[in-house]
């Protein structure tokens, strides 16, 4: 921190530099003190200080100390920088009275002033409180929190704190009991307050607010109260530990730091929600599902989002998302919406759990702790096996074979193989028998043709010669429309001799009237993404798979979510048969 001298000479500025460095009067004071930095660990604000004696026109500097002589009005200097400044009046020993009167008027001109100071550098008056309050008008500036001339939080700072009142609110009643504020206290300050500290502030807030304490806890109005009493107090520094904690920076604007923690997510590798994660989003929908009946209503998503600065889920989520018969936003599609985003866009999902308090509320130093980085895929198919939950599938086919009603059919399905999954499904239309690598990439291929149109299916099967035939990509081979007439395919082989010689499954069939007939199709996808060596050609079936773990069952008393995310993605979310009670116990606590 770089801190400057302003004055018109003879006030004594380069003596008050002499005496803190000296702890005492000097004999022999020089024209101008030499630069000099004092370290870090003797200052009470622990950041090193460096001082420069100043008379010329300013260059830079953090805060400037304007000294003047409280014996000569006349050497206030009226023309003052516009960064945080600190008047000095020096020669305090040389006068009876106060120059306050004088000096009052000229604060309540410029903001700038954090506040004024008489010392004197003859008997040490002061002086230490001197830089004290020069570091603490850097660190903790009044500008960004308060208007002096209307004696109230500016706008931006109640922004800031009312959506820290929201986070630390944790039941969503709109108060802070004693537990919530205590754990607020904790969180910033390291120690929680003692009951009598407690009351005490509460006390304060009642006797100065008519709504500032309701049931016994502290409403927005009195959080807001207290933080202006801070200020008006001089303990800034009380306000900024609390913005600080949440995030914000200088401006009052959440840093880059906070919001966009590092992640390092190497080539091949993907990004799922881990235990923290998903433990921290159903405390949250817990929190807004106010009248708890596991869905969000409109009102109940907006509130839950009312720490954002914009809605970062927009109304199409209600006909993506698997709903309620009120089209209210279940559980389950509301933490598939939430595995989609940490899947698809890690950092808008680390960017939305910071705008939450998820550092704060789950005690970790940064959202990346809620996110689990799996190795990477080739390592997979080495092995034989993953430790991936999520995977993507990519329905690839012309425009016009029903992909988006293949997607829309298994909204609120439920399937449950070996393995708790979270299936995304993406929508590909081939315009040309060519693809572009980046959209035929992968876990597992449906490749979809309509078997009513007989040039259908040379799309398919130039695609997987194109991208999967040598990759080691599982591909499953879908014919849609089968309750139309069913026409021989132009392709110079059938879709099944086809699938036969390039050692695929065969066939299966979709239909949009024939819905119950459709399971298999899920069923068979989600075998092909959490074993992908059985269903690629390039890959043996390892000789450790078990007859237990081909075992696939249909589980129709919990029904998995589904997200249909725009443009065209599906998530859906497969329990596991093993150990079924305390994986749902986990996520969906029974009702």
């Amino acid at each position: 921190m770089k801190k400057s001298w302003k004055c018109i000479a003879k006030v004594g500025k380069t003596s008050l530099i002499m005496s803190l460095v000296g702890e005492e009067f000097p004999d022999v004071v020089p024209l101008r003190a030499e630069e000099i930095t004092i370290p870090a660990d003797v200052t009470p604000e622990k950041v090193p200080t460096h001082i420069v004696d100043y008379s010329g026109k300013l260059l830079f500097a953090n805060v400037v100390c304007v000294v003047y002589d409280v014996t000569q009005e006349e050497t206030i200097d009226k023309v003052l920088p516009l960064i945080p400044i600190i008047l000095v009046g020096n020669k305090s020993d040389l006068r009876s009275g106060s120059s306050m009167e004088t000096i009052l008027p000229i604060m309540n001109q410029f903001s700038e002033i954090e506040t004024c100071v008489e010392c004197s550098a003859k008997n040490l008056k002061n002086i230490s409180e001197l830089f004290y309050y020069a570091q603490k008008a850097v660190l903790h500036p009044t500008a960004p929190l308060y208007d002096p001339e209307d004696k109230q939080l500016k706008p931006q700072c109640v922004r800031a704190l009312s959506r820290i009142f929201s986070i630390s609110d944790q039941d969503n009643d709109r108060i802070l009991s004693d537990a919530e504020l205590n754990y607020f206290q904790k969180s910033c300050f390291g120690n929680p307050l003692a009951p009598q500290a407690l009351e005490d502030v509460k006390t304060v807030v009642w006797k100065n607010t008519s709504d500032g304490v309701q049931d016994n806890g502290l409403t927005l109005n009195g959080f807001l109260f207290l933080n202006t009493l801070f200020i008006q107090r001089g303990r800034h520094e009380t306000t900024w530990t609390i913005l600080r904690k949440f995030g914000y920076d200088d401006t009052l604007e959440l840093t880059d730091d906070y919001l966009y923690p590092q992640l390092r997510v190497p080539v091949g590798c993907t990004t799922e929600l881990n235990h923290l994660g998903y433990q921290f989003l159903q405390r949250l929908f817990e929190k807004y599902d106010e009248d708890k009946d596991s869905a969000l209503s409109p009102a109940e998503l907006r509130n839950l989002f009312g720490v954002f600065p914009y809605m970062p889920w927009s109304e199409s989520v209600y006909s993506s998302v698997h709903t309620t018969e009120e089209t209210y936003i279940s559980q389950r599609g509301y933490l598939c919406q939430w595995t989609l985003s940490a899947y698809l866009d890690i950092h808008r999902c680390l960017e939305y759990l910071g705008y939450l308090g998820y550092p704060i509320l789950m005690e970790q130093d940064s959202q990346t702790s809620a996110v689990t980085v799996t190795r990477e895929k080739a390592v997979d198919l080495e092995k034989g096996q993953t430790q991936r939950s999520v995977f993507l599938c990519k329905v690839i086919g012309p425009r016009g074979t029903g992909k988006t009603a293949f997607l829309q059919a298994f909204l609120g399905r439920s399937f449950v193989v070996r393995g708790q999954l979270y299936y995304t499904l993406e929508e590909v239309d081939v315009e040309t028998e060519f693809l572009k690598a980046a959209d035929a990439a992968c876990d597992v291929a449906c490749l979809m043709y309509d078997v009513s149109d007989p040039d259908s299916f040379n799309y398919c099967a130039s695609i997987y010669k194109q991208h999967y035939m040598d990759r080691g990509v599982p591909c499953v081979v879908v014919g849609s429309k089968i309750d139309l007439p069913e026409v021989k395919q132009h392709h110079g082989m059938t879709p099944a001799e086809f699938c036969y010689k390039h050692r695929l499954p065969a066939p299966l069939r979709f239909s949009t009237v024939h819905t119950q007939s459709n399971t298999h199709i899920y069923t068979k996808l989600a075998w092909a993404a959490m074993y992908p060596y059985v269903h690629s050609p390039s890959h043996r079936l390892p000789h450790t798979l078990t007859d237990t773990q081909s075992e696939l069952v249909n589980f129709r008393d919990n029904p998995c979510s589904a997200l249909v995310c725009p443009p065209k993605k599906l998530v859906l979310l497969i329990y596991t048969v093993y150990n079924l009670h305390q994986v749902y116990g986990t996520l969906f606590p029974p009702q």
